[in-house]
């Protein structure tokens, strides 16, 4: 047992570096050689080797070797090799490899390979991994399962990236223009892995008379083969329509594409779709006639309905 309030003012003073122990409470911090057991203290551990059990701190978990069973920070968890089992920190959990999962407030980032799943509000970065999951951005070598951020997913090789651009080595990236049943005309930037892509596009609609409706869309879609030249895309996109007035229209869309390849870069593509839209201020009035359940009330409109989708890409 090891009880201080801070290095060297504990039960093994000076020379609290040369042990090992079961059991550490510090009300500031703390320093040992190895902890087997629990290790508590107000701002920060210090553990020279490895920690087995469990590390809590408030500010810090610093460990100079490896470390097997879960330390909590308040802050950071600073693993010098191999972070065994679960590491979860407000801010920041560092260290070369990782085991089954890290969890952080911001980032996790490992040297090498992490067996199981990062879990950050912001950032993670590792070579190997199998899969991470962020707010904002992932940075990996090979993803063996899913990558999700709020954005941006890199890696050399993911298979099921889900975010808006992903940049992936040996996936695939497209440049091109779709057209839709209310002539809705969207120049898009499809990005991801060999099943999974990321939707991004920004257009006009040509067929309301009243009103300039501008569009961005997003979404998510998967890529189905079927033949050398030929595969079926199924798309979940959403799209919203405005003035920049108040008022706007929402189209939440399933369309499912077969795609046909012209050229080595080059694809055609149409298909139906399932739309469901939302609409306030008359924004969508003129552009659907024909809906399969529809509703409106003094301020909204809803509404399903079957439409198409027609297009060409240009891959790269």
């Amino acid at each position: 047992m090891h009880i201080g309030l801070i290095y060297p003012i504990s039960s093994n003073g000076l020379n609290a570096g040369e042990f090992t122990n079961k059991f550490s409470l510090h009300a500031i911090s703390g320093i040992s050689k190895n902890e087997t057991g629990v290790a508590i203290a107000g701002v920060a551990t210090v553990i020279k080797e490895n920690a087995k059990g469990v590390q809590i701190s408030g500010v810090a978990n610093v460990i100079g070797e490896s470390a097997d069973g879960v330390q909590v920070a308040g802050f950071m968890n600073i693993i010098r090799h191999n972070a065994k089992g679960l590491p979860v920190a407000g801010f920041l959990n560092l260290s070369e490899s990782a085991g089954p999962a890290q969890i952080a407030g911001f980032s996790n980032i490992t040297r090498e390979s992490v067996k199981g799943v990062q879990i950050a509000g912001f950032l993670n970065k590792s070579k190997d991994v199998n899969s991470q999951i962020s707010g904002f951005v992932n940075l990996a070598k090979k993803v063996k399962g899913v990558q999700i951020a709020g954005l941006i997913n890199i890696a050399d090789s993911s298979d099921y990236p889900i975010a808006l651009l992903n940049f992936i080595k040996n996936g695939e990236k497209s440049v091109g223009i779709t057209v839709d049943e209310t002539a809705t005309t969207i120049a898009s930037f499809r990005s991801g892995g060999r099943v999974l892509y990321g939707i991004l596009g920004v257009g006009y609609n040509f067929k309301s008379g009243n009103k300039s409706l501008y569009g961005l869309e997003a979404g998510l879609g998967a890529h189905i083969p079927v033949a050398e030249k030929l595969r079926v895309n199924a798309e979940l996109a959403n799209l919203v329509l405005t003035d920049f007035k108040r008022g706007d229209y929402f189209k939440n869309t399933l369309r499912i594409l077969p795609t046909f390849r012209l050229a080595e870069n080059l694809e055609i593509f149409a298909g139906p779709s399932l739309n469901f839209v939302k609409y306030s201020r008359d924004k969508g009035d003129d552009l659907i006639s024909h809906y399969l359940w529809k509703q409106r009330n003094t301020k909204d409109f809803t509404g399903l309905y079957l439409g198409f989708n027609v297009g060409v890409q240009y891959i790269f």
